[in-house]
């Protein structure tokens, strides 16, 4: 439902011990609304990727807690965390992750081959209609190391919508492509919050990117400055 909050972090602190104590992150408190495409901003060390790993449960070495759909992830086991992930989070990364000798439609269908609510030929048909959402449609069948670059990052995008996550999350995905792809990308990502009222968090050093996006978390050296 649009506007209800997805995910909440609440006083969450974290610290590296080696090779010295050093806190990167300093009580972090906010909320992300369904549908919002949020940016998350800053320098080199400000903190912001660290943040984005400690949302996404792939980091659980903190204090403090986190909420996502209401539930609390905090202290919950390694296991419980990469089938919630599975479910409810789909990632985009700066490189795309994409088995390159499997085909683009194997590749999409793998996180939702995995979770196992469907058959596979559900599975195939989603994937088909998510390649179709994004212009990719007649590279199905092809290998993912065949494709452009732009091209591998929609169908990583593709890949991250299978299972219908409650977020997506982006660390830098935009950050090893051109100014056209880049756009490219922002348009997809725009037209998922805006037309599917799905919710985005992206970390990012593109400030023309985030400033096109629906709100913007800047950070530095561990808190939040707006």
């Amino acid at each position: 439902m649009k506007n209800e909050t997805v995910l909440k972090a609440n006083h969450i602190m974290k610290s590296f011990l080696l090779p010295d104590s050093f806190q990167v992150l300093k009580n972090i408190s906010f909320e992300v609304k369904s549908g919002e495409f949020l940016c998350l901003t800053g320098k080199s060390g400000s903190g912001k990727s660290t943040l984005l790993y400690v949302l996404s449960t792939m980091d659980t070495a903190y204090q403090g807690e986190l909420y996502l759909k209401g539930e609390l992830l905090t202290g919950r086991t390694l296991n419980q965390l990469a089938a919630f992930r599975n479910e409810h989070i789909g990632f985009v990364f700066q490189f795309h992750y994409l088995l390159p000798e499997f085909s683009v439609l194997d590749n999409i269908m793998l996180p939702a081959l995995k979770l196992n609510k469907f058959s596979r030929q559900e599975i195939e048909e989603k994937a088909y209609r998510q390649l179709t959402l994004l212009g990719m449609q007649e590279q199905a069948l092809k290998s993912a190391g065949r494709l452009s670059g732009g091209q591998q990052q929609r169908v990583a995008i593709a890949r991250a919508l299978i299972n219908d996550p409650a977020i997506i999350m982006g660390d830098e995905p935009t950050g090893n492509l051109d100014s056209k792809n880049t756009a490219i990308v922002f348009d997809i990502f725009k037209e998922l919050s805006q037309s599917n009222g799905q919710t985005i968090i992206a970390v990012t050093h593109d400030n023309d990117f985030a400033k096109k996006s629906d709100r913007v978390i800047e950070m530095n050296d561990g808190q939040i400055l707006f």
